[in-house]
């Protein structure tokens, strides 16, 4: 079994972060690696340029792609020069598991503003022994509100229905999240999905149902064609990464409406690899960087969801309807099981493929 199942089981240390103490010349410089664009600005602001001023460790910022190659790399070459490393669920499954990082047990994880503890306010699911929670981002079903004068959808059901809501459907080429709702449409409880989808017969009720509205869906292979294909009206309805529906609708004022129901929400955690040159110093960034205020600070910038349950309520009242994470939003959200997908992926995968091309 993964380690990665010991999620919020391990005993973190919590207390208030020594950030402010005075720095030794080994503290840094530290390189923090995330993802580029406004994703990236959103950390500089919230972690690193607040995080430099406070503690006096610099603190530099290099942009990746994800994926494990380079860190790989880097750890098998004893040349290791990231410190602290912004990874996605199943990236960060796989190098825990691979010895790619060094435990994180021992981070301190400041306490809430009411003094509770600082472990049990994170989303259960966003504490890992290689890793500590950054930011929850989802997979949902948006719709263009101009394609619908009458009822509009609002249940992940109504995707599968094209009698009552008519249109086209948009969705990803592959079998992630589509056969999860697939499932739920059809009647499987939130709860038993995986349990369901792990069975041959489970897969082939998802594909069934899909079945339903086959001739009805549009594939698509990059995040960007989703709200694309929604302001074109090539679909009414399709998959999309909600920072990319919030972007549309609220920056560019496009038409689209998200629909929150069973969304499916993934993780991304803050990593040490292993054998770090700074690891202290990218200790007390990942403490830091663990502060609900700070993760306000980037929740109120971009709109992916805090790891903290107290952050989301720091948000700006602004970005909070946009959140993933936002209570009412959050309420019947479906974990992505990466521990499944790592389990049963390549199986599905062959499936889908057959299905897809038959």
């Amino acid at each position: 079994m993964s380690v990665f199942k010991t999620l919020q089981s391990t005993v973190f240390v919590v207390a208030a972060a020594a950030i402010g103490a005075p720095v030794l010349a080994q503290d840094g410089p530290i390189t923090v690696v995330s993802f580029g664009g406004s994703y990236g600005d959103s950390i500089k602001q919230a972690y690193l340029a607040p995080f430099q001023q406070e503690s006096g460790i610099k603190a530099n910022m290099v942009d990746y792609n994800g994926g494990l190659g380079e860190l790989r790399a880097q750890v098998e070459s004893g040349n290791v020069t990231w410190d602290a490393v912004d990874m996605e669920a199943q990236d960060l499954v796989r190098a825990c598991d691979d010895g790619l990082l060094e435990p994180l047990t021992d981070v301190v994880l400041p306490k809430s503003g009411d003094g509770s503890d600082g472990a049990a306010d994170f989303i259960k699911g966003t504490l890992n022994d290689c890793g500590v929670g950054t930011i929850v981002w989802s997979t949902v079903v948006a719709f263009n509100s101009e394609m619908f004068q009458g009822k509009k959808p609002s249940k992940i059901a109504d995707f599968f229905d094209v009698d009552r809501f008519p249109g086209k459907r948009g969705l990803m080429k592959k079998p992630q999240s589509a056969l999860e709702w697939a499932l739920v449409a059809d009647g499987i409880a939130d709860q038993d999905v995986y349990k369901v989808l792990a069975t041959p017969e489970g897969v082939e009720r998802a594909l069934a149902k899909l079945d339903a509205i086959r001739d009805h869906i549009v594939w698509w292979d990059a995040h960007a064609q989703a709200p694309q294909l929604l302001a074109d009206k090539e679909v009414s309805m399709t998959m999309a990464a909600n920072g990319r529906i919030y972007t549309a609708a609220v920056v560019e004022k496009k038409p689209f409406v998200t629909i929150w129901d069973r969304q499916i929400w993934a993780e991304e955690f803050w990593a040490i690899p292993k054998g770090a040159r700074n690891l202290d110093a990218a200790k007390k960034f990942i403490s830091f960087a663990s502060r609900p205020e700070q993760m306000a600070v980037q929740a109120s910038k971009i709109a992916y969801g805090p790891a903290r349950k107290s952050a989301a309520a720091l948000a700006s009242e602004e970005m909070r309807p946009y959140l993933p994470t936002d209570k009412a939003n959050f309420a019947t959200a479906i974990h992505n099981d990466v521990e499944f997908w790592a389990d049963h992926g390549d199986a599905i995968n062959e499936r889908f493929l057959v299905w897809l091309n038959k």
